[in-house]
């Protein structure tokens, strides 16, 4: 089968059905083939995607423009380091991401502020390039959503070389009744740029996967802003009924909706 763009039979091509679906997904569908290889075009579209994918993973946290965009939408914004050290340490020792250094523990031990209901936890995680392009603009579509349940979000805080465990520490700290973690997800061929949101009941060192909700995939060729913001309200509010998050809580946000229990898209007025 031909790489052509053409709908129109031509010597020597063979027209490829699966292409007309690939204007509906990012999977590498309707490749074709040039003898027993992949076509040139198509080879060398995966070598940009694994090279982008690979630049994400590698790609440095711009700290400065985070803090100012969080200090922007909080009333503090916390610089905060995992015990990763660099780069390299982080993807050698994971568990070293999933915990504070001691520099950040002083600084949050430092604090004098309030009890809260919700710690914000920004880390660079597996894709900084995530975090630069869509962290800011979730938190302005989620933020509103969580203020209308009457929730109160303590201080923000930017962790680099962190792994989503190391919002439980912080919101321990914080003393948060809930955790909310944004965090690069690992680069995949077609998503260099998916940002992951966590949430977590009663964050405190230790805490399972199990016991955290995933909002992944977020961003403008994945689920957007909008729908993962209402996702995240929905379960915030339900785990203040419930008092647990995780496999305990369960996503029925749908079924809530269509249950008459405000507009569908609005029921956080319920």
């Amino acid at each position: 089968m031909s790489e052509s763009g053409s709908e129109h039979s031509s010597p020597g091509v063979v027209i490829n059905p699966w292409r007309r679906l690939r204007q509906h997904t990012d999977a590498r569908i309707g490749l074709g083939r040039a003898g027993g290889s992949l076509p040139t075009a198509a080879q060398l579209a995966f070598q940009l995607d694994h090279a982008q994918a690979r630049d994400a993973v590698h790609l440095a946290l711009d700290t400065e423009r985070m803090i100012e965009g969080l200090a922007k939408r909080f009333p503090l914004a916390l610089r905060l380091h995992s015990v990763a050290r660099d780069r390299s340490e982080y993807l050698r020792r994971p568990d070293y991401g999933r915990r504070l250094d001691a520099e950040s523990e002083a600084q949050l031990a430092a604090l004098d502020s309030a009890p809260c209901d919700l710690s914000i936890c920004v880390v660079d995680g597996l894709s900084a390039r995530a975090i630069h392009e869509h962290a800011l603009a979730f938190l302005d579509v989620a933020l509103p959503k969580l203020e209308h349940l009457g929730l109160r979000a303590g201080p923000a805080a930017l962790v680099e070389q962190g792994r989503v465990a190391v919002g439980d520490p912080v919101g321990a700290a914080l003393r948060a009744r809930m955790s909310v973690v944004l965090v690069g997800e690992r680069p995949g061929l077609s998503s260099p740029d998916s940002l992951g949101v966590y949430f977590t009941w009663d964050p405190r060192p230790g805490r399972l996967d199990s016991e955290r909700n995933c909002i992944s995939n977020i961003r403008p060729r994945g689920q957007s802003f909008e729908a993962a913001a209402q996702l995240l309200a929905y379960l915030v509010r339900e785990a203040c009924a419930l008092g647990a998050s995780g496999v305990t809580l369960k996503d029925d946000s749908v079924a809530d909706s269509e249950l008459g229990n405000g507009q569908q898209g609005n029921f956080l007025l319920s």
